[in-house]
């Protein structure tokens, strides 16, 4: 695929990282020539110095032969106008990150496909959506949902005395006869091991397994886990991510937000209250 993407700043190159293993052809738009410097030095990348909006930057990416546009900058009105741009250039798909999540709502996004953003991410929204559901899962260290929560990925670190240790898929499974998850993968040493049958698992592994809701419980118990509920939460910055995991937790919780700038945290508690 041919992508252009307007940013690098951490979400931009975190993109470029990713999208480089996959053999696409990539062209980075950004107005810094440092940031410019740094990502067109470290992966394989065609890059433009300037700013997304312009006409001729985009034209100098040859927009029109584009298979996705992705405005990742750290201004929304600009990811959004380039992304309209580029899609009325010719790119096949496009996304803008946003800040407002208002453009969420269903409606406001039918009127920005009209106008040429196919899909928009806020990505503060998705980063409290996921701080949120560790919380309700405290034996795993990340956590992925799929099929709209039907499917989760559980990131579970192998410790002393965990059932699991030294037993194969193999024999985990003659153990549970209909197992609901299954181990994706392992990370062991800073290796990653896809498992066959005869794998086993050691201490220390941080395995990947993916499970559906009835099997979370027989999960925790092979893995040595023990789940527990967080009522009281301390907070640490009243960034948006920080506002808005706050605002997902509800009154089910107690929480406490702290922010160093008196005027932000005025702010911010009357927003919470």
């Amino acid at each position: 695929m041919r992508i252009v993407i307007a940013g690098v700043g951490e979400v931009g190159t975190h993109l470029v990282k990713m999208l480089n293993m996959e053999d696409h052809e990539i062209i980075v738009i950004d107005n810094n020539a440092d940031r410019l410097k740094a990502v067109g030095g470290a992966y394989d990348v065609l890059t433009i110095e300037g700013n997304a909006n312009s006409i001729s930057r985009l034209k100098e990416s040859k927009i029109n032969k584009a298979d996705l546009f992705i405005g990742v900058t750290h201004s929304e009105d600009v990811n959004i106008n380039a992304a309209i741009l580029s899609k009325k250039f010719g790119a096949r798909k496009t996304i803008a990150r946003i800040d407002n999540q208002e453009y969420l709502v269903p409606a406001n996004q039918e009127i920005f496909s009209h106008l040429g953003v196919d899909y928009m991410i806020y990505p503060e929204k998705i980063a409290a959506r996921e701080i949120v559901g560790l919380l309700s899962q405290t034996g795993s260290t990340e956590l992925v949902e799929f099929s709209g929560g039907k499917l989760q990925m559980y990131v579970i670190k192998l410790d002393e005395g965990a059932p699991i240790i030294n037993k194969s898929l193999r024999e985990l499974a003659q153990d549970e006869s209909s197992l609901e998850y299954r181990a994706v993968a392992i990370t062991r040493q800073g290796e990653t091991i896809i498992p066959s049958g005869d794998d086993r698992f050691d201490m220390g592994d941080l395995v990947y397994v993916i499970s559906s809701k009835i099997g979370i419980k027989d999960l925790y118990k092979y893995s040595g886990k023990k789940q527990f509920d967080v009522r009281n939460i301390m907070i640490l910055g009243g960034s948006r991510i920080g506002r808005k995991t706050a605002q997902n937790l509800g009154a089910q919780h107690y929480v406490k937000l702290i922010e160093k700038d008196r005027q932000r945290s005025y702010k911010l508690s009357n927003m919470l209250n």
